[in-house]
């Protein structure tokens, strides 16, 4: 139901002296200061100054000429570090397969392949029918679709029961906010509508004729509406099917795997809510699975002649699986079918023929549990504590095979099908490291427990290449993000191996506010819990540092997006652990934006944070927001980094941050802001455009350890 970084040691001594040479380099550039334009922000009687807030005005020049400021500022004051950047680029790009492609799969009648082509930036997406001997048959080449835009992406390609028509959603901003077109795939042609402003995402009923889609608000970017497109007609007189008109929730369709339904379903942080209509008969009405209750999650697949449900229902925190018959869909006809374990946390299934596949997870651990209806239940065995696994791309009932993925932190992905009858497994493919120098027998991982201060035990999983000496000296770079109960799993990155190769330790902090060891670990990092998730990265930290993995000196984190905030939080707290921070598109300014209900997705995040017009929320969110608390006090180094375009978290909110700070800090540790002037929340969109934001991030690190190359 539902991201990083060591060579030789580098002594304290000679990290002050390359601070200082840096120092003497840089001190004639000036920093770029924002006009103070004081605004006054009043709430339960509380006044909040805030001297910025009129960077906010998007279109403004000022704002603009500030943002340009702030990057030729960044620019000429990493000028010295453009070699060091080129070569990571290099160095990144070279390990990569340039013409790769994915495994297939097949689905109703032919095999669908991704690929790329050495030396392009773009998915091509492709089909072979039948058999993959068959001719190839170019759906969409995204290289070409790319021109002409600074950014791209292609999403939501969807095809019909009849393989006729392919409908997609691309978006050229990256604000997430989508053009659905449909192309005809027999004659080529892409119909000459154009429907504005959805997720980028639609189905299509079985009459391979109707096509229906999810608007956005045009203000606050909520999916609200559910629209139908009959082929062949107006898409300006396409009908409102559904509105979803709670602030609070979001909505989507989709059709379940057995193709009889269409589902549109509604979703806060804590509520769900589905209805379902015969898939053959799009005209028809929608009828509400189970109506929403505060409080109930659920989640439906069908198969048979049932339902099967994944919900929390009677108090079940770790979630279970409930069964009922097709047509008695409300809750009191639910039966339990895997019951509620307090130690094991069920996200997900995959139903076939014979065979019910439970994704668990236990310990923080990743759990693929094997269920034949019919003969003994199984666990498919993994042997170390630092990896991620994961149900693949399985769109058939009838089959024996699973398709899952695997990886851990010194172990590249890989795409492995698993007879479930026989037990056998076929690796399909290994992520291929090029270069000819990665082994991953020179990397040692670990999962190591750190206590909070509270007592509470927190994983960090820990990566580095063999023969470091845990004497304090090394370069160590701690990871984390911790909400919205997003598990953090260890993962593999061939980007990753440019720090390991030079001496840093790469780690990640399962902290609260994740899922990473069940629900409960979410539900106490989250509204008046929140400020666990920042002493438990606190309180990681300290831990590596005492366990002479490396010092305050070498001591570097990492996070984005509520990850960002993360960031925001431990610097005001806790600064001195940290010789450097990057905070990747930050989510700093949290009063302001939780009380703009214009914001983009503000309302649906009032079950995160809390609704700040109650004043205990109010006060507690204060307490720890970023912007607010920031104290004439000497910070980390920091790059702070954002997109003009984010829809996620408002440029304004680091552009702000980093205006306040450059006024207030103490010391002359480096301050950055870069912000990318054509992208949004996830940065460039082609793949070796992307490697050129992380060797900015690198060379930033490796710079402030006086590593040159």
């Amino acid at each position: 139901m539902k991201k990083c970084l060591l060579l030789s040691t580098v002594c304290v001594t000679f990290a002050a002296h390359a601070q200082n040479s840096k120092t003497a380099m840089t001190e004639n550039i000036v920093p770029p200061v924002a006009a103070i334009k004081a605004k006054q922000l009043e709430k339960h009687g509380d006044i909040r100054t805030d001297n910025y807030y009129w960077l906010n005005e998007r279109e403004n020049p000022e704002v603009i000429d500030y943002l340009n400021k702030e990057n030729e500022y960044y620019q000429k004051s990493t000028a010295h570090t453009k070699q060091l950047q080129e070569e990571l680029f290099q160095e990144m790009k070279g390990r990569i397969k340039e013409d790769d492609s994915s495994v297939p799969y097949f689905y109703n009648g032919y095999w669908y392949i991704t690929r790329f082509e050495t030396g392009k930036d773009y998915p091509i997406h492709t089909r072979r029918k039948g058999s993959m001997d068959a001719k190839e048959e170019v759906l969409f080449d995204c290289n070409e679709m790319a021109k002409g835009h600074s950014y791209f992406n292609l999403g939501g390609l969807n095809i019909s029961e009849d393989n006729k028509w392919a409908a997609f959603g691309v978006d050229t901003v990256s604000r997430r906010q989508y053009t659905i077109q449909v192309k005809n795939l027999e004659t080529g042609e892409i119909l000459p509508f154009k429907i504005e402003n959805t997720t980028g995402g639609s189905t299509w009923a079985g009459d391979n004729k109707t096509l229906f889609y999810t608007r956005k608000d045009e203000v606050t970017l909520r999916s609200d509406k559910i629209y139908k497109h009959k082929l062949g007609e107006d898409p300006a007189k396409d009908a409102v099917i559904y509105h979803e008109k709670d602030d609070t929730y979001s909505t989507f369709i989709y059709k379940e795997k057995s193709k009889k339904y269409l589902v549109i379903g509604s979703s806060s942080t804590l509520t769900s809510e589905y209805r379902i209509l015969d898939a053959k008969k799009p005209d028809g009405e929608f009828k509400v699975f189970q109506k929403r209750t505060r409080g109930l999650e659920y989640g439906i697949s069908h198969y048979g002649d049932k339902w099967y449900i994944v919900t929390n229902k009677d108090k079940a925190t770790n979630f279970k699986l409930m069964t009922t018959p097709e047509g008695k869909t409300e809750k009191e006809n639910w039966v339990d079918l895997i019951g509620h374990r307090k130690d094991v946390l069920l996200e997900d299934i995959d139903i076939f023929k014979d065979y019910l596949v439970i994704s668990e997870r236990s310990n923080g651990l990743n759990k693929i549990r094997i269920r034949p209806w019919k003969g003994e239940e199984y666990y498919l065995p993994f042997d170390i504590e630092t990896y991620t696994c994961g149900t693949g791309t399985n769109p058939d009932f009838d089959t024996d095979i699973l398709r899952y993925s695997y990886q851990s932190m010194a172990t590249p992905s890989s795409v492995i099908d698993f007879n479930m009858k026989t037990k056998e497994k076929k690796v399909l493919k290994e992520q291929e490291i090029l270069g000819g120098k990665f082994d991953k027998n020179n990397y040692t991982e670990e999962r190591i427990w750190a206590t909070a201060q509270d007592g509470t035990k927190v994983p960090i999983s820990i990566v580095y290449r063999k023969g470091i000496k845990k004497d304090g000296s090394n370069p160590f770079l701690l990871y984390a993000y911790g909400s919205y109960g997003y598990s953090m799993d260890p993962y593999f990155s061939s980007i990753r191996l440019s720090l390991l190769d030079r001496g840093f330790v790469y780690a990640i902090a399962h902290i609260r506010g994740g899922e990473d060891l069940g629900r409960e670990w979410y539900d106490n990092g989250k509204l008046l819990q929140k400020k666990n998730t920042f002493t438990d990265f606190i309180d990681c930290s300290k831990y590596v540092i005492a366990q002479g993995y490396t010092s305050p000196q070498h001591l570097y984190a990492q996070g984005g997006s509520a990850g960002g905030l993360l960031m925001g939080a431990i610097v005001n707290m806790a600064p001195q652990l940290y010789h450097g921070v990057i905070a990747q598109v930050p989510f700093v300014d949290v009063i302001t934006t939780m009380l703009d209900d214009s914001i983009p997705l503000t309302t649906g995040e009032y079950d995160e944070w809390g609704n700040p017009n109650d004043k205990e929320y109010y006060d507690y969110m204060k307490s720890y927001s970023p912007y607010d608390n920031v104290t004439a006090q000497v910070y980390p180094n920091m790059l702070v980094t954002t997109g003009l375009h984010d829809s996620q978290v408002q440029y304004w909110e680091p552009a702000k941050w980093v205006a306040l700070l450059r006024v207030v800090k103490k010391g002359n540790n480096q301050l950055y802001l870069d912000t990318n002037m054509e992208a949004g929340h996830g940065g460039a969109s082609g793949r070796f455009e992307a490697l050129k934001e992380d060797a900015k991030e690198f060379s930033f690190l490796l710079d402030l350890e006086g590593i040159k190359n």
